[in-house]
């Protein structure tokens, strides 16, 4: 006899597997409810909730084959979100930002983080390429400590 889709019925878990129960239901028959159809949110591990034996209550979502598909939180009484006058209460009023603004802040002046940020005062061409040689020297030496240990970069040696 194939099972009633959308009839909500109590069961017993008889075997928990890691893809999902079987629950042997009341009016006879054995279904699997998937580990997708446990819980709401991720679910990991099947017995985190459940275990042998335990009374659910399922509701029958197909019937293919003589396959039965069971959910136990489509069976559950649905949540009620916050009511449309809540919303209303909770909504925030700012200016919708573009995605270009990327978090600054609204100043033009903005002149980056504030590690980046060096005197007020403009630097003159002698200040900037000597900043400049001293920031390429450190990096350069960096790079040449790991020349050696670097492999698999393309490049081979003859040797």
């Amino acid at each position: 006899m194939p099972a009633e889709i959308g009839k909500i019925v109590k069961g017993k878990v008889t075997g928990i597997t890691k893809f999902g129960a079987f629950v042997e239901m009341e009016g006879g028959g054995t279904g699997l409810c998937h580990i997708s159809e446990i819980a709401e949110g991720y679910v990991k591990d099947v017995n985190e909730f459940l275990v042998e034996g335990q009374e659910v209550t399922v509701k029958i979502i197909g019937d293919k084959d003589g396959k039965i598909s069971l959910s136990i939180r489509k069976a559950q009484p649905k949540k009620e979100g916050p009511k449309s006058s809540d919303k209303e209460k909770t909504y925030d009023k700012k200016p919708y930002k573009k995605k270009s603004d990327h978090g600054r802040p609204p100043n033009k002046d903005f002149r980056g983080p504030k590690n980046d940020r060096r005197d007020s005062k403009p630097k003159g061409f002698e200040d900037l390429l000597s900043s400049f040689m001293k920031d390429s020297d450190s990096k350069l030496k960096t790079v040449k400590k790991q020349k050696g240990s670097r492999r698999g970069n393309g490049y081979q040696t003859k040797r």
